[in-house]
């Protein structure tokens, strides 16, 4: 009975907060007219785009809950504990941590509001495509809202009053606007922006939300910018709940600081791990569209200015017996290992493994022909034969997008050809490769 009294109680804790939101005329200016704000202007900026706001919904969507859950949740809670309200809840019979879970969970319920009222308005006024996948979009919604409410929790925590609460909410929400990919597209950034991109959370959750916007696809290789964002709020949740402070009385002194600076070495560790993967190389505009091409576009590609297999340039072994399989299957497992060639992009992935045959082919390896072959056998054992065709249609169409590798030491291509002339080989191998797909290229018998 007692139990069913106080669920009873934190679900009206629950339904009250709601509508106390709802009775501040600041809560609903920055919970619902700053993110209609941001979505007129997005579609100012990016008028020339077909259709209108598709691929910069899951920017809009990532900057509704970073404001939320950075500036909403803090303002409120902190406001609330200068009026005494925390340190009356300690005498409620309810558990302290499960009526600031009711306040976490009607915050979740705010940001799914103004994020469905960006979606709704965005179809309503642009014509904008609702989300390709909307069930995933829901999944990568909870897992970004679950980081930033982290985070929010964590300022929450540390701010001593509201202006406070402000000045630390700015230091998380303007590097992740202008430098985090949130705010200015990543692929119009600098390239040591995009690197330093890799360490902040709005970088993961701008690619979850986007990806599951724009492609039917939806969380299909996107493991890591889940697991990124989950690490990121967990940490700051933890020690946000550690430093919750119940009474405006107590402030947060050096050591709250030295926890907060152990919650932002999750940030730390998080690029580290996609530095190390290579995750952080240079984007390119949409690099992931290559499910938009169409069979039209991927029968326009021509193949009359392929040099043979057998000459200087962009040599291939033909198909290998037993036997050649066998003398290269040390090389087929350090490349399959190779952590450029299993990205989650698999547009970028592609890229990597057929620079690693371009790389090959330009220093005049002894096994370069052999090298070529086995990075073909690796790219069509890993993607359907459909999707691999869009995939190096794409890269045809697209030679100066993503980024190239031309430095492979750690596969035994010690030489380091410039990045133009990988590219344009590149595109060589992924025509021999596309033609071969399409019976249009017969392989050629090559003496050795």
């Amino acid at each position: 009975m007692m139990r069913a009294c106080i669920y009873r109680g934190l679900l009206r804790h629950f339904a009250l907060t709601l509508r106390l939101n709802f009775r501040s005329r600041q809560a609903v200016i920055y919970g619902f007219v700053m993110p209609v704000l941001f979505l007129l202007a997005f579609a100012g900026i990016f008028r020339g785009d077909t259709p209108l706001l598709q691929h910069e919904m899951g920017q809009l969507l990532t900057i509704t809950i970073l404001g939320g859950a950075c500036f909403g949740l803090p303002t409120a809670v902190v406001a609330e504990r200068e009026r005494g309200l925390w340190r009356r809840y300690r005498l409620l019979p309810a558990p302290m941590g499960g009526i600031l879970l009711a306040t976490l969970a009607a915050r979740l319920v705010l940001l799914a509001a103004a994020a469905l009222l960006q979606v709704v308005l965005a179809r309503a006024i642009y014509g904008t495509p609702l989300p390709a996948a909307p069930a995933q979009e829901a999944v990568a919604f909870l897992f970004t809202s679950f980081s930033f409410l982290g985070l929010g929790l964590l300022v929450t925590a540390v701010a001593d009053d509201v202006p406070s609460v402000q000045a630390l909410g700015q230091c998380l929400f303007l590097p992740m606007i202008m430098l985090g990919g949130v705010g200015v597209p990543l692929s119009v950034l600098p390239a040591w922006a995009q690197r330093v991109a890799g360490f902040m959370p709005g970088r993961y959750a701008v690619g979850v939300l986007q990806r599951c916007s724009s492609s039917a696809s939806g969380l299909s290789g996107q493991g890591f910018n889940l697991v990124a964002l989950v690490v990121i709020g967990a940490a700051a949740g933890a020690i946000g709940v550690r430093l919750f402070r119940w009474d405006a009385g107590r402030r947060a002194g050096r050591p709250a600081w030295a926890w907060v600076a152990s919650a932002l070495f999750a940030w730390v560790l998080v690029g580290g791990a996609a530095a190390a993967t290579g995750r952080l190389g240079p984007a390119a505009p949409g690099e992931d569209d290559f499910e938009s091409i169409t069979d039209a576009e991927v029968g326009e590609v021509t193949f009359d200015d392929l040099p043979g297999d057998n000459e200087l340039a962009t040599r291939l072994a033909p198909p290998f017996d037993a036997a050649e399989a066998q003398h290269m299957a040390e090389f087929r497992g350090m490349l399959e290992a190779w952590p450029p060639g299993r990205l989650e992009d698999k547009a970028q992935a592609a890229r990597n493994l057929l620079s690693v045959a371009a790389v090959a082919d330009i220093t005049a390896n002894l096994r370069e022909a052999e090298i070529a072959r086995v990075v073909f056998n690796v790219l069509v054992a890993r993607s359907p034969r459909g999707e691999l065709e869009r995939i190096l249609a794409w890269i045809i169409l697209n030679p100066e997008g993503g980024s190239v590798v031309n430095h492979v030491p750690e596969l035994g291509l010690r030489r380091r050809p410039t990045e133009a002339i990988v590219r344009e080989r590149v595109t060589l191998y992924a025509k021999k490769l596309l033609g071969r797909l399409e019976g249009k290229i017969q392989e050629e018998s090559q003496q050795r």
